[in-house]
């Protein structure tokens, strides 16, 4: 919609998950540093935590994307308990298919292809997105399927990626022996306003932009009302880029953005969006 009138190639604020436009905050480098660090020291658990659109599922395309040949990678997405049996789900990331057939049965077929793979050399590691919605049991269960591991050969390693709730379901006392499996361990903190502020230009700059079409203070009126949480800063940017095309404005300055959150909050819309207190500091664009 607005993208010739910026001069862009594509959108720069799409909220779906797309390494090639990652900005590598401090908090996501150590992010992605840590979950590589569990595969290559074989951690039999890896765990990285975040706030609802703070990067995780973007951290773990970027892993899958240069996994090596040496590990058979299976992504198990928003699982939750009543939605199938965990083998099963477990089955189908890897490729095979499910069938119906008792647990027993299932769990054979999962550790003959755990062993085949390690005997070609290579060892199967699971990935739980949206972890915080397995339950305590889920959790009893895949700490289960980690005792193939033994005599320091580690056959099999699990990633659990979810929100903070995921961390305050494994302090339970009934987890303690998953809790002591967990031997890389990573929280990822939203981003601080210069972090806001370099993302913004760094998404627009990977779009085409041709000048600074946020204004600096407008970026640190989108880090305010974002929280610094990633997704939200695309959903407003990606608004504001359509407001300002709607008004024939090539700058998002403050003016623009106050106007349009007014009329949002004003319409009751956008909810994620926090209401901005300071009074305007008159920065304005001369777009």
């Amino acid at each position: 919609m607005y993208e010739e009138f910026y001069r862009l190639r594509h959108r720069p604020f799409s909220t779906l998950p797309d390494p090639s436009f990652m900005y590598w905050s401090e908090a996501h480098t150590m992010g992605i540093t840590m979950l590589r660090y569990g595969l290559m020291s074989r951690a039999p658990i890896t765990v990285v935590t975040g706030e609802i659109g703070a990067g995780k599922t973007t951290l773990i395309r970027q892993l899958l994307r240069e996994a090596g040949e040496d590990v058979r990678l299976g992504l198990v997405s928003n699982m939750q308990p009543g939605r199938g049996d965990l083998l099963q789900w477990v089955l189908m990331a890897l490729d095979e298919r499910p069938g119906d057939d008792g647990y027993v049965t299932l769990f054979r077929r999962f550790q003959d292809i755990v062993v085949d793979t390690y005997a070609r050399g290579r060892r199967v590691v699971l990935i739980f997105d949206e972890a915080q919605n397995l339950s305590v049991d889920l959790l009893e269960e895949l700490r289960m399927l980690s005792n193939m591991n033994s005599e320091g050969d580690e056959l099999l390693q699990l990633v659990l990626v979810g929100q903070p709730q995921l961390r305050d379901l494994i302090e339970r006392p009934e987890l303690t022996q998953f809790r002591q499996r967990v031997t890389a361990d990573f929280h990822l903190e939203p981003l601080s306003a210069e972090e806001v502020e370099a993302y913004i230009h760094h998404r627009m700059e990977l779009a085409g932009a041709a000048w600074r079409v946020f204004l600096p203070h407008t970026c640190k009126l989108v880090h305010e009302a974002c929280r610094g949480v990633p997704r939200i800063v695309n959903s407003l940017c990606d608004l504001c880029l359509v407001y300002g095309f709607a008004t024939e404005q090539r700058v998002i300055d403050e003016t623009l953005l106050r106007e349009f959150l007014a009329g949002a909050h004003q319409r009751g819309l956008y909810s994620q969006f926090k209401p901005l207190d300071k009074t305007p500091t008159l920065v304005k664009g001369t777009g």
